[in-house]
């Protein structure tokens, strides 16, 4: 009995012993397990962690482009209104017309005018308006106005455009076609408030004299050097007129008949007052021009017609202006001060 009872307790200790040795050796693959399984997953956490860096960079220099872009946009949407009365001006100006000017002094002059176009930084412009001078064989006169109007609708702090309407060829020059022309053919590049129809002899001399549109049609031209500065006749309205784009779109524009010098104003005012509006003007004081002086042009004699076609003004406007205005467009070139528009009109006899 002793000796089977010593044979037991032997082996029950070998039990215990074999048990406690699994035990360690599961213990330890345990361990081992879960240090390994530590190790391969703090190798991804880490390039993840790297990866987060790089896209937070990336995300942050994106937030900073996109908050300097947002700055500036919001600072165009919140930047105020130009006031009504430009801090610029300065009133009446002394005229000067140096013989030797050139093209690129006037360029030169005027560093923020590109392609013709101009507006203000500092303010949000109360108008956008087009500047539209007919022109043929006047390159001197050309260069006179673009000197002056350029920092006069600077200081007047305007979001503008020039616009010169070239008429190639040599028939009969047609100022009021030419218009016409300027107006469809500005709207095409922008969405102008405002058109200003501008003879490129009369330089205007007081910058008071503003360049926007009224709610009426409005004749900028009240008195000039050679008229003593006095309107030349009761209801002119030559010269400079401002029309806003539906004012002139109502009266269907200019006639497209008048064919040499005279006429084709007065046409216009006769088509204003039967669409009941009227005729303003600024006060005689800063609404004074001076007109440079020049004979005669060959190919813009006298029209001896326009006496009968302003008798006919009521029959023929609604199908003589804008809706009929044919044209042949030769070129839309676009130079650092103005845009120049050149057309063909092949429908008159060449001039003899």
């Amino acid at each position: 009995m002793a000796l089977s009872s010593y044979v037991f307790h032997l082996f029950y200790k070998f039990k215990v012993l074999v048990l406690v040795t699994l035990c360690l050796m599961v213990l330890w693959a345990t361990f081992s397990y879960f240090v390994n399984s530590r190790q391969e997953i703090s190798k991804p956490k880490s390039m993840l962690e790297n990866f987060r860096k790089v896209t937070s960079l990336e995300d942050s220099q994106k937030e900073d482009k996109m908050e300097s872009t947002a700055a500036v946009s919001t600072l165009k949407s919140f930047q105020g209104p130009c006031p009504t009365v430009s801090p610029y001006l300065r009133g009446a100006i002394k005229l000067t017309f140096k013989a030797s000017l050139t093209l690129e002094e006037v360029e030169k002059e005027n560093p923020q005018v590109a392609k013709g176009r101009y507006h203000p930084m500092e303010c949000s412009a109360l108008q956008h308006v087009a500047i539209l001078i007919p022109h043929r064989n006047r390159e001197k006169h050309l260069l006179y106005l673009l000197e002056h109007l350029h920092p006069f609708l600077q200081r007047q702090q305007l979001d503008y455009g020039i616009y010169v309407i070239h008429q190639a060829g040599n028939t009969k020059f047609n100022r009021a076609k030419l218009l016409n022309v300027g107006y469809l053919e500005a709207l095409k590049e922008a969405n102008w408030d405002c058109f200003i129809f501008h003879d490129v002899d009369l330089v205007p001399e007081n910058d008071f004299n503003i360049y926007m549109c009224d709610r009426q049609p409005k004749h900028l031209v009240v008195g000039r050097n050679n008229t003593g500065y006095r309107l030349r006749y009761r209801g002119y309205f030559g010269g400079v007129t401002a029309l806003t784009r539906d004012q002139f779109y109502k009266v269907n524009g200019f006639s497209n008949n008048y064919w040499g010098w005279g006429g084709e104003d007065d046409d216009l005012r006769i088509r204003v007052e039967m669409q009941k509006m009227r005729v303003v003007r600024p006060s005689a004081d800063v609404a004074r021009y001076t007109m440079i002086f020049h004979k005669r042009d060959h190919g813009n004699e006298e029209n001896g017609e326009r006496m009968k076609l302003l008798r006919q003004v009521s029959r023929t406007w609604k199908t003589d202006g804008l809706n009929s205005c044919s044209y042949k467009l030769l070129s839309v070139e676009h130079y650092p001060l103005y845009v120049n528009i050149t057309v063909d009109f092949s429908m008159q006899p060449k001039i003899s």
